[in-house]
Order: structure tokens, then C-alpha cells, then sequence
């Protein structure tokens, strides 16, 4: 299937919780010098302009990014949402609107060293050739195919260490099993790899074939995240945004749990944010 696009959803709040943990992580990355391989495995554009008709339309960066734009100065006091925020202004006009939101190739090449490398996987033709065009440098490439079946082909991987990010729109429901049997193959080929899986809370509770497919695959280390933007409404619609870290590094859960804490904040009455570890037991 080929009909997601994520122009339409760009700077809503999974977005604010998928960005800011791939923030984090590749900041902790960078503490050591050895070289990371970065695989994004649904890359998206790279950068989205919000005065397009596809931003405008749905406009969910408004429930999204926009309200932690607005409280910048408010959330100053959070040393993570404060650097992060930072890093979003050098992407804007000139002027205090928010003009353009990064997809996660733009969050990922900020943080690129000379010897890191970063793969970036999008299979949507339309979509693809926005990649192309993105303003990113470094030693990038970028592939128009399958980022699941893209991924494996890269394990082991080259340098020292190999941080990803999984991500698909979960529009086609075997995505579920196919994310869980791509994280338990190439944890047995990188027993040490940093993975990031974002998935969505929906009612039906769909995410439960992931968890389940973990389990079985014998995973530890695994953190899961939630964010709960909005309490469910009806049998359809995602309310809340859901992360799974592999292997995070140390003290990294507890930093980034604090900062959602005040993301939540941000979002009103019904929003939170809830954390534990995954265990197969």
C-alpha cells in the first residue's frame, strides 16, 4: 500500500514524542567517538513546510508542535525540551511563527559526524522524491524501497555501532508482526543495536501484536514509552503515541520520561505520559 503520506500529519504529537526521544538518543550517542550507522526505515520528506495544502488540511501540528512552540520560554526550565526546541528555531523564517517541521532524516543529519553514516529508506514514490531534494547533507544515502526488508540487508553493519529508527504508518495491519520479526532478527545480528519502534495507540488496540511479537522474539531491554494526547474517541482515531527503545543507554528512560512529563503538560487535563520496561517474563 502506498497511499500514506505524512504531509498531511507532519509536527503532530507523536511526531513531538517520536523526535524528541531520537533527539535524546543520538545526543547520548555522541558522548563516545566511535562511528554509528543510522537506518531510518520510513524516512518520510525530510522536512515539511506548513502552509502547504496537505499541513493545512488536517493542521494536527496545531494539537501538536505548536503549543510547545508557544510555551518555549515556559519549558526553558527542562534542559532536554529547552535544546530540542533550539534546534527547531534554526529551521524557521525569520519571525517567531513556526514555518516548516522536520521528519526525522532532518533530526538525524543534524547530529551526523564525518564518520557516521545514515541510511534512508522510503518506498513512496511521491514521497521519495521529496527525500531527494530535502536540504541534507553528509554521508547520507537515500533508497526508494522497502525500509523493513532495507534494514536487514545492512547486519551486521560496519561501525562500531548501529542506532535505528522503525516507524511504519501501520496502515496495512501485518506491519505489526513484520516490525517484531525485523527487531528480533537484527537483534541477533547486533546484540547491542539501539532501536527506536514507534507504533500508535488507536482503540482497537492494535499495538498488542508488536508487544506480543517481542515477547516471543525473547526481547529485553526494551523500554516502552506512552503518550496519551487525548482520552479515545469512538472505535476509531489514534488518542495516544507509543515508542519502544531497545537497549537505551544508561539513565536515558528516566531523562527523557521527565521531559514528556511536561510534554503532557502542554497538552491539557486528559494528556499523560506512562513508562515501564517491556519484559518477555
Amino acid at each position: 500500500m502506498l497511499a500514506y503520506q505524512h504531509a498531511y500529519h507532519a509536527g503532530n504529537f507523536a511526531d513531538v514524542h517520536k523526535h524528541l526521544a531520537l533527539y535524546s538518543l543520538c545526543t547520548e550517542l555522541l558522548r563516545k567517538n566511535s562511528s554509528v550507522t543510522y537506518i531510518d526505515t520510513h524516512a518520510g520528506r525530510g522536512v515539511y513546510p506548513l502552509d502547504t495544502t496537505e499541513a493545512q488540511k488536517r493542521g494536527e501540528y496545531r494539537e501538536g508542535i505548536l503549543p510547545l512552540w508557544k510555551k518555549r520560554k515556559t519549558l526553558a526550565n527542562d534542559a532536554l525540551l529547552n535544546e530540542w526546541l533550539i534546534a527547531l528555531a534554526r529551521l524557521q523564517k525569520p519571525g517567531d511563527q513556526m514555518s516548516h517541521y522536520p521528519g526525522s532524516p532532518w533530526w538525524l543529519e543534524q547530529q551526523l559526524r564525518r564518520q557516521d553514516k545514515l541510511h534512508l529508506y522510503e518506498l513512496h514514490p511521491g514521497e521519495h522524491r521529496h527525500l531527494t531534494q530535502a536540504p541534507l547533507t553528509g554521508n547520507i544515502k537515500r533508497y526508494q524501497a522497502d525500509g523493513l526488508k532495507g534494514f536487514k540487508t545492512h547486519v551486521p553493519v560496519s561501525t562500531p555501532r548501529l542506532c535505528a529508527l522503525i516507524d511504519p504508518s501501520y496502515e496495512i495491519k501485518s506491519d505489526y508482526e513484520a516490525v517484531a520479526e525485523t527487531l528480533g532478527y537484527v537483534a541477533r545480528k547486533v546484540r547491542h543495536a539501539v532501536i527506536v519502534v514507534w507504533y500508535p495507540l488507536l482503540p482497537e488496540a492494535r499495538h498488542q501484536a508488536l508487544l506480543e511479537g517481542i515477547r516471543t522474539a525473547g526481547l529485553r531491554k526494551v523500554w516502552r514509552s506512552e503518550l496519551l494526547h487525548h482520552a479515545p474517541e469512538g472505535e476509531r482515531g489514534m488518542y495516544g503515541s507509543g515508542l519502544l527503545l531497545l537497549n537505551p543507554p544508561w539513565q536515558l528512560p528516566e531523562r527523557l520520561s521527565a521531559s514528556l512529563t511536561r510534554v503532557a503538560e502542554c497538552y491539557g487535563k486528559h494528556a499523560s505520559h506512562h513508562q515501564d520496561w517491556w519484559s518477555p517474563e
